[in-house]
């Protein structure tokens, strides 16, 4: 048993250390566009691959695990990610920030994510999984965001360059423990887990079948915008567009460091709600109040942080998140056992918002001055999005095919 703490203790590590990566893209905007006179635009390019190759990643990071084995891939996707942060730190040209930070650093996140910890929970563990992952989402959240104030300090005190580098030196410090200790599987025994049975056919397959459904793509349009106004807008976009209303990046970076405190909160009472109220309901009330939230941000915005702007903090935190039970709770009634396959796919839809958002906002800062068209349009999408959820009454997600969830439980 003690092994295989130690193996989750192991991988909370490698997943914080790519978490770190996850919200540093908005504190590069202001220093690359002073430093080269990039454009807005030209950065969040960059940054919108990066979010964009993180989602495609996750679908088949299982079935690479499966062919080369969770160590295998940890090494693999850790180097990506040291020598896409070290290329970003000592580049000087706007294809370097792309392929360093967007493609490398891009693929490597996006191979330690959902995929990753359920991989652990799933070979390592059988009475504890849920709270295994549990702990491993934590990391993730923690990864993304308490070390954000750090990396901000960094960035302000020394230079950009150091935050980058400081990212580089996180993935190398997490490989030697990484190799030395993550294993496939426990040895043989009658507590030893089946075999995961994901496979490249099998996400293809579950993709293939789902994007005949229009529920899928009910599902995947509210979570792409889940993901445009957390990852593509507040996460890219929340720290420079502060700043222009005079806030100090350390304080916006606090700002961030308590959404992320706060959508731990989020995400636990979401999955209580979510065993007790209509899941489209929930959804639908998400996107709504989050858009109400973003509509009222920029009369929040100011030099110094008031009570307002930490209010927007909290409620924001709370509904970062919790989208996601009441999403995977759909997918499980209308997939069955491939619901979690089929959420993987849902998950690319979320990045590729994020993507979208992400480029649109540097666009839109680039075309106007200023970021005050941006908060609107994502208000508009949330609404959109309510609209939609609404649509995914419980009744309509009936499964009619596919394999019925195992609700066998072994005993640790």
């Amino acid at each position: 048993m003690r092994s295989r703490w130690l193996i989750v203790a192991v991988a909370a590590l490698v997943i914080v250390s790519a978490g770190a990566c996850a919200t540093i893209a908005g504190l590069l905007v202001a220093p690359l566009h002073r430093e080269f006179g990039w454009s807005h635009a030209t950065i969040s390019a960059a940054a919108a691959l990066n979010l964009v190759l993180y989602g495609l990643t996750a679908p088949f990071a299982a079935a690479a695990t499966d062919r080369f084995g969770v160590r295998g891939v940890v090494a693999a996707a850790l180097l990506l990610i040291a020598a896409g942060a070290g290329l970003t730190s000592s580049m000087c040209h706007a294809w370097q920030f792309a392929v360093g930070w967007g493609l490398l650093v891009g693929t490597g996140t996006g191979a330690l994510t959902t995929p990753f910890a359920a991989a652990v929970a799933e070979r390592w563990f059988a009475a504890r999984r849920g709270l295994v992952t549990g702990m491993l989402t934590a990391a993730s959240v923690f990864g993304q965001f308490a070390l954000l104030p750090v990396l901000s300090r960094l960035v302000v005190d020394v230079q950009w360059r150091a935050a980058t580098a400081t990212l580089a030196a996180l993935a190398l410090a997490a490989l030697p423990a990484a190799w030395a200790v993550l294993r496939d599987r426990p040895a043989a025994g009658p507590t030893r887990p089946a075999p995961a049975p994901a496979s490249i056919a099998r996400a293809a397959g579950v993709l293939r079948d789902a994007a005949r459904r229009p529920r899928f793509w009910l599902l995947t349009s509210t979570f792409a915008v889940c993901g445009a106004t957390t990852n593509g807008l507040m996460w890219t976009h929340f720290t420079p567009a502060a700043h222009e209303h005079g806030m100090p990046v350390s304080a916006a970076a606090s700002l961030l460091a308590l959404v992320g405190v706060v959508n731990i909160a989020g995400t636990v009472g979401s999955g209580w709600l979510t065993d007790r109220v209509r899941p489209h309901l929930l959804l639908a009330s998400y996107y709504l109040l989050r858009g109400l939230s973003l509509l009222a941000l920029p009369q929040l915005l100011g030099p110094e942080v008031r009570p307002g702007v930490i209010a927007f903090a909290v409620v924001f935190g709370l509904l970062d998140v919790a989208t996601v039970p009441p999403t995977m709770a759909l997918c499980r009634r209308a997939w069955g056992a491939d619901g979690a396959i089929a959420f993987g796919w849902i998950s690319t839809g979320h990045q590729l918002g994020a993507g979208g958002l992400a480029w649109v906002g540097g666009a839109l800062r680039e075309l106007t001055g200023d970021y005050a068209a941006l908060w609107p349009t994502a208000a508009v999408l949330c609404g959109a999005a309510a609209g939609t959820a609404v649509l995914l009454r419980s009744g309509s997600l009936t499964r009619t095919g596919g394999r019925t969830p195992s609700s066998a439980a072994q005993v640790d």
